[in-house]
């Protein structure tokens, strides 16, 4: 019974943990304190160096000024040498100008006089000397000046020259340019007489006929010659009248000259009604593949395919606005234009 009470009563020992927490709580504030002393460092490290730089670069610009401000000085002193120098001089010339007239009123003083005079020419000499000294550092000064001067003209004198080639390459340009608009001119007026003979020669080969006909500068084929609704396979009848065709193309490619630029565009174009489903989903679908099965067959018939080029409008260039069924099948046409390339 006293065991018992004795085990009950016995104190719990805290000690042993409350020490780990302190250990554990100065070792996380050693790690702080080095993480900041080291940050520290490092930051001091940085602005060290710019305050070194900042004072190095004070010191050059104090170094600056103070050259400056020598140099400035320095010319004032030589103007201020030259104007004592001058005044000196006047000052000698005056006082033997006074010996002189004061020699000539009297023998007395004579030999007075000649000493002065004297000492009056050595201090003159002396002072001309001097005074020829200051001259020379103004010969060199001018000499210098001269020299700017003359750089200053070489370059003023490449500028004009620089200028006036490019005046001449202004020139030399708008002559180019007008040389060859003359030049294009004369192609587009050459293109425009194979055009009209190419366009004539297709009159005479297909006859006068309502579903083919010259529209400004586009000969117009309805796609009722060439192709079935809605296609753009083209038809045994559309491939009779594209055979005479080819065949006025080949000839025409025969009578160009090969320096000419031209090619034979062919444009699909088709009427505002909608496709109501089949192979192809919209009227720019159909139009540019009419274009295409055209040009195909023109190089199957032996046209060279870099004079030729398709093209697809769909329904968006209509020659008639009418709503009627004659204004939507001449707007439903394959055109074919001659134009430079």
């Amino acid at each position: 019974m006293a065991l018992s009470r004795s085990r009950r009563y016995e104190a719990v020992n805290y000690w042993p943990g409350f020490v780990d927490a302190l250990s554990t709580m100065l070792l996380v504030i050693i790690f702080l304190l080095s993480v900041f002393m080291l940050a520290q460092f490092f930051l001091s490290q940085e602005v060290t160096g710019k305050d070194e730089a900042l004072v190095k670069l004070n010191r050059q610009i104090e170094e600056l000024t103070n050259l400056l401000a020598l140099e400035r000085t320095q010319k004032g002193a030589d103007e201020t040498k030259i104007s004592t120098l001058s005044a000196t001089l006047d000052a000698a010339e005056q006082e033997q100008k006074r010996l002189r007239d004061a020699a000539s009123e009297g023998a007395v003083d004579a030999d007075a006089a000649s000493g002065k005079a004297s000492a009056a020419a050595t201090a003159l000499d002396q002072q001309k000397q001097i005074s020829a000294q200051a001259l020379a550092q103004v010969d060199v000064l001018n000499q210098q000046i001269a020299a700017l001067r003359r750089q200053l003209a070489a370059i003023e004198d490449a500028l004009a020259a620089s200028e006036t080639a490019n005046k001449e390459s202004q020139s030399k340009i708008s002559d180019l340019g007008q040389r060859l608009n003359v030049a294009l001119a004369q192609k587009v007026q050459e293109l425009n007489r194979y055009r009209s003979d190419f366009f004539g020669r297709l009159r005479q080969i297909l006859g006068s006929r309502p579903d083919i006909r010259v529209v400004g500068d586009r000969f117009v084929f309805e796609s009722s010659v060439l192709f079935d609704v809605g296609k753009a396979d083209i038809s045994p009848a559309g491939k009779q009248s594209l055979d005479s065709l080819a065949s006025a193309v080949l000839d025409l490619e025969r009578e160009i000259p090969p320096d000419l630029p031209w090619i034979l565009r062919v444009d699909g174009h088709t009427d505002n009604r909608p496709i109501g489903g089949g192979q192809y989903k919209s009227n720019w679908e159909l139009s540019a593949a009419r274009a295409v099965s055209v040009v195909q067959y023109l190089i199957s018939k032996g046209v060279e395919p870099d004079r030729l080029a398709a093209a697809g409008f769909g329904e968006f260039q209509p020659l008639d606005q009418g709503t009627d069924d004659e204004s939507l099948a001449r707007n439903r046409r394959i055109e074919l234009k001659l134009t430079e390339r």
